[in-house]
Formats: C-alpha cells, structure tokens, sequence
C-alpha cells in the first residue's frame, strides 16, 4: 500500500496483520492497547489485594478490597440466586396507580430504585460557575432515535435480538410466560414512543441549542399528573426557582401523556422490568451474561469477559478515583508530569500565536478568543483530591453485596444532588487517572490528561519530539481546540453561554466548518455513512490539534515531519468489529480513526510536500479544497 493513496493504511496495515480483538472487547488499536495493558496490571495487582498481599494502608482502598472480596465471591453469589432483589420486585408489583407510585418517587431517587425521573444536577449554561436542575428524557432500547425509522436495515433485526435476551433472562426472576409477554410487549410500546420525541445523538450535539430554561411554576404545569413541588421539597429541600430543559420536546409535546394514570399500565411493566434487572451484575453468572447479551449483540463482542475480570470492573466503579490515584503514584513521573506541562504550555503559546494571525477574524474577536485561551486550566496527571465521597464509603462486612452495593449507590446520589444550587467545584475531574483518555470541559474551560494517555505512543521520553508532537502534542492541542470548536466556540472564558464573536465573524468560522462537515460526510465506514454533522466539533478539534502540534514540533532542532504525521496515524490505529463501527457511525461524535488520519492529513501542505502526494494520488487535496482553521 503507498502512502500517497492510503496513508493510514499505509502506516497501520502490518501492525493490523496480527492485531487480534480480544473476544470480550468490539476493539484493539492505540487507545485500546494501552486500556489492555493497564487492565492486566490492574487485574495483576487487584488479584494479590484479594489474596491479602501488598493490601495498601490508604483507607478507602482497604474499603475497595473489601468490596471486590465480596463481588468476587462467586461461591455466595450462586448460593444466593436472584433472593436479593426478590422484595424488589415485589414493591413494585405492589404498586396499584400512578399516584402510588409518585408518592413514593423521591424515596426511590434517593435509594437508587427505578423512578422514572431523568433529572440532574449540572452547571448552568448561562452561569457555569453555579450548578443548577436540568431536565433529560428517558433512554430508548435502540442506540439513537434514527435507528426507529421504519427505513432503518436494523430497526426490526436489533429490536427482536432484544426482545430475545429478555426472554432468556427474564424467566430466571420467576417470571411466567405470560408475565414476560405482557411486560415486553408494552415495554416496546412504549419505547417506540418515546423514541418519537427525544433527541438524536446530532441533535445532542450542538450545545448552544440545548438551553432551554423555563421557571419552575412554567413547567410544572407541562406534567400536571407528577407532583414535582412534592417531589423535589424531598430531593432538594425546597422547590427550585427553574429547570434547564435540554429535551424540550419530549416535555412539551410527550411528557403530558407519559406521565399520568392513563399511561400507567405501560409505566408499571417497564418499571417491574427495570427493578429485576437491577443488580443483575451482582447476581449470579450465569444472570450477569446473559444481561449483556443485547449491548454484546449491538457491538459484535463474541463473548461476555471473564467473571474475575468482570467482578474488578463492578468493584472499581465507586472508587475509580482512587485507583486512579494509585495507578498514578506507581506509573507516573514526576518528570512525564512536568515535561507534558511543559508541552501544555507550549502548545498554549502555539495557538496564541496562531489566534494573532487569524487575519479572518475581527480584532475583537481576537482579543476574546485569546482571552478566553489565558483562562484554560490544564489538570496533567491525577487530581489533586478525591470527591468528599470516597472517605464515606465504608464497606460492611456483615452485609450482603447487594446491600453494600445500595449503600454505595445511595452514597453518591445524595452527594450530586447536594450540588444544586452550590458552586461548581471546578477541582473534581470526570475520569479516573488510569483512564486512556483525555477530555475539555466547555463549561469549566479546562482541559484533562489522565496518567494513562501520558505514555507510548501517544507520549514517551525515549520518543522524538516530533513523534511526541504527533501523539499527545495532537492530543493535547486537540483538546485546546475543543475551546474554538462548533460547541466551544459558543462559551466564554469563564464557561458560560455567550456570543463573543460579531457576526461577519461567525460567519466565516461556520463557512468553514461546513467545509469540514463537507469533507467527512457520507464517507464509508463499515457499510455505514459517517454523519459529517454529528462529528464536525472533533473533526475541527482534529484539524487544530494537527495545525498547531506540528507548528509546535517544527520548532524543535530535531524536527521530522515524517515522524510526525507517522505517529499522528499510528495513535488512531483500530481494529473493530463491523456492527461496532456501525453502531458509532450512528452515536459516536468521533469519525473512525482512519478517517480521523486520512482525511485530516489532507488539508495540510506539509503532508504533501514530505510524502510527496501529488495530483492523481488519493490522498491529494487541491489546495483550494483543504481547510485549516486554526
């Protein structure tokens, strides 16, 4: 394969030779190879934990041991069956109206239990410093509402794979043949109307038209039959003042109808179903396979991963933090930590720089932009603390897993409900550092690299600079440009929701990000078309992280340009399962890595000129054609 036709296949095609996906993954490549690596550690140095070797002293790891002890008590978990959520079932076939049922939703909220009531806490889009109520909409069975046109090859195929798993795992709870068809059939009913008027994954993604703010006393009256001043007087000790209502139109147009008595005998099957599958993670294993059956179906994933494994993953969750904490004093440097600082920096500076030549903006604009760049906080690493939580979850021994379990859950509830109306906590990071991620926040201005990215090939000592820049050095800058991209572009410095471009301005960024849109749209992925809209905030954050990473790497002694985009298309190379590409090529905001590679190298010169691609090749863009807009 040359490199001037297909330059990621070019890089990736040996390496893909022999890349094998493991059997309980839908993937393997550069992010996914590290992910396995720090899994095997983990699992490794979990394992001793429960054997009683190396235990640390920290206090909420012993609690951490304790727990996965008891999840990984496979023994007591069989001999226990599906006793622990039998009272669970019960209460909620025990429910004899919607008005039961509502007068009891903000104990069941609290606790953890099947309510129905898809509200949060998160900062205000207006006010990002001060966290406020937003109002979501229920999920659907299928992954995004477009898979429920009556057009779509899968909507039929997927929809009876799902009714078949609940079939085979509903029974083990004691359910009669006839109690399952009664229950599934009004659960898709009512699924296919839900599905009706929740948002699409591209329409989640644009930001800025997602607020929509109504005065309490307004929309309570969108649900006359659910008794929100009740509701929320128990939840958050006083009636909010307003809602964030990001699913409007499942509010105004549906919600009337979902919840009220009429509807109760769709509402009471879904909720009986969803009370018997809640722990079904901590049941038996036989139980725990067969609930993933349908997610595995969706993502092309031959097998559930292996118990022990599984039992890790179920235990970290409460206290990812905290392994995240360890991982990092055990993994990373405090030389990695000050030289990818360095680079943050540096990268900073870069697009400063670049900002300052923008000449297709106003000065004002600018002046703003730049601003707004001075004000990104970058966390390098791990987080200074752990959420006040953790100190809280206290493991009892003489409890069951199941109870331990809801005493955890009940836990971190009552602590992101303590956020309304309070400060953001800007301090508080949303993944663990052991995490092989990295993510901007629009609404703190800040970007996140956990210690897990910080290594080969994304990043290592022993790597060139150049290979550097065109691993976390994209990454990082990639990030940065989440602040200028189609959703950032609509916040200020400070987070909150504000126009600070003139008009002619916006205009000029969207004639540009259509051409964006225009350049992955459509393309194939797996037998599916990549949405160009849905995608275009990363595929702009791409297209400035490359921009500025290799502006930054040519300032080195040692530059390569080679070495540069070499590593650039080697960080995104993937091996998937096709019904798993199909599937994001529907929900996921990302375009596949190798378009994320192909496409994106195209608009830059520099990728030209080293590999000298010229006219006629397949990876030649006519100059005309290539976009660049930071």
């Amino acid at each position: 394969m040359r490199l001037q036709d297909d330059f990621y296949d070019a890089i990736n095609s040996e390496w893909e030779k022999t890349a094998v996906i493991p059997d309980d993954k839908p993937t393997t490549g550069g992010f996914m190879d590290l992910h396995d690596e720090i899994e095997d550690l983990m699992l490794e140095v979990t394992d001793k934990w429960l054997a009683g070797k190396d235990v640390p002293e920290d206090a909420i790891l012993q609690n951490f041991v304790k727990f996965h002890r008891q999840v990984a008590d496979f023994d007591q978990r069989e001999a226990d069956g599906v006793t622990p959520v039998l009272p669970l079932i019960e209460e909620y076939k025990s429910l004899s109206s919607f008005a039961e049922f509502t007068s009891k939703i903000a104990e069941y909220e609290m606790d953890g239990k099947p309510n129905l009531l898809p509200f949060g806490v998160s900062p205000d889009f207006m006010d990002a410093q001060t966290n406020v109520l937003w109002a979501q909409a229920p999920g659907t069975i299928l992954p995004d509402t477009t898979y429920y046109a009556e057009e779509h090859p899968q909507k039929a195929e997927l929809l009876a794979k799902w009714r078949e798993t609940q079939e085979a795992l509903l029974p083990k709870f004691g359910f009669s043949e006839a109690e399952i068809k009664d229950m599934l059939d009004k659960t898709l009913d009512l699924d296919a109307r839900i599905a009706q008027y929740v948002l699409s994954s591209e329409e989640s993604s644009e930001y800025a038209k997602l607020y929509h703010p109504y005065d309490w006393a307004d929309f309570v009256k969108l649900v006359p039959e659910l008794p929100l001043d009740a509701i929320f007087t128990t939840i958050l000790g006083q009636i909010p003042d307003k809602v964030i209502v990001p699913e409007e139109r499942f509010w105004t147009e549906f919600a009337r109808d979902f919840y009220s008595e009429a509807n109760w005998e769709y509402l009471k099957p879904a909720l009986v179903r969803s009370a018997a599958l809640s722990y079904t993670s901590y049941l038996t294993d036989d139980i725990r396979v067969l609930s993933g059956a349908f997610s595995r179906a969706l993502s092309g994933t031959p097998q559930a991963m292996a118990k022990e494994k599984a039992a890790f993953y179920l235990a970290q969750g409460p206290y990812s933090q905290a392994l995240g904490l360890w991982y990092a004093g055990e993994k990373f440097s405090p030389e990695a930590k000050a030289d990818v600082e360095n680079k943050v920096a540096t990268m900073i500076q870069v697009y400063k720089d670049r900002l300052g030549k923008a000449d297709w903006l106003a000065p004002e604009t600018r002046d703003k932009a730049i601003v707004k760049l001075n004000s990104i906080t970058p966390h390098i690493g791990y987080p200074e603390k752990l959420p006040e939580t953790y100190a809280k979850k206290i493991i009892d021994e003489k409890k069951s897993l199941v109870e331990n379990a809801q005493e955890l859950a009940k836990i971190s509830i009552a602590h992101t409900w303590s956020k309304w109306n309070q400060p953001v906590d800007k301090s508080e990071w949303h993944m663990p550092a052991h995490m092989v991620n990295a993510y901007y926040d629009p609404q703190q201005n800040q970007i996140v690299f956990p210690a897990a990215i910080l290594q080969a090939p994304f990043y290592s000592l022993k790597q060139s600079s150049s290979a550097n820049y065109g691993g976390i050095g994209a990454v990082i800058a990639h990030e940065i440009s989440h602040a200028f991209d189609t959703n950032g572009a609509s916040f200020d410095e400070h987070g909150s929701l504000n126009n600070w471009w003139t008009e002619m301005d916006y205009t000029a960024f969207k004639e540009r990000t259509d051409k964006v849109v225009e350049q992955f749209d459509g393309l194939d992925s797996y037998g599916a078309k990549v949405n160009g809209q849905l995608t275009v905030s990363e595929n702009v954050a791409d297209l400035g992280g490359v921009a500025c990473a290799l502006e930054a790497a040519q300032k080195e002694a040692d530059f390569s340009a080679e070495e540069y985009f070499t590593n650039f298309a080697t960080i995104w190379r993937m091996k998937a399962r096709p019904e798993y590409m199909q599937l994001l090529a529907s929900v996921d905001v990302h375009a596949p890595g190798k378009l994320r590679t192909n496409v994106t190298v195209t608009n830059f010169e520099e990728f030209h000129q080293t590999f000298d691609v010229k006219e006629g090749d397949a990876m030649w863009r006519d100059p005309a054609d290539r976009v660049v807009i930071w």
